[in-house]
């Protein structure tokens, strides 16, 4: 598979994740397929290059760290699926769930 489309699925399955927790109540998530989908993620991330993996790594961080941030109200820090956010997590998290202030880049 190419690159860019390794890159393409990810993200789209971190955002789709993001989206997926923000803002819901334990009883309104399906923590079995949380461990699938990060354990998913996990493998998707490490199958990319290190050097591409840095290109978007400050994105990933913000995406999958307001992830982390809607969870932790719900499950403990040292759940499963939070360990497997945080290998993908290597800056700081947002300080909330809602924390979209870091400027987007849609340079040419």
């Amino acid at each position: 598979m190419h690159v860019h489309r390794k890159i393409y699925e990810f993200a789209a399955s971190a955002g789709a994740f993001e989206g997926y927790v923000y803002h819901k109540k334990l009883d309104d998530i399906d923590i079995d397929a949380l461990k699938n989908w990060a354990g998913n993620l996990v493998g998707a991330y490490e199958n990319l290059p290190s050097d591409v993996r840095n290109r978007f790594q400050n994105s990933c961080d913000q995406t999958l760290g307001r992830a982390i941030q809607s969870l932790i109200p719900l499950i403990t820090r040292e759940h499963e699926v939070i360990q497997k956010l945080n290998l993908m997590v290597k800056g700081e998290l947002p300080e909330s769930a809602d924390d979209f202030q870091k400027e987007k880049w849609f340079g040419k």
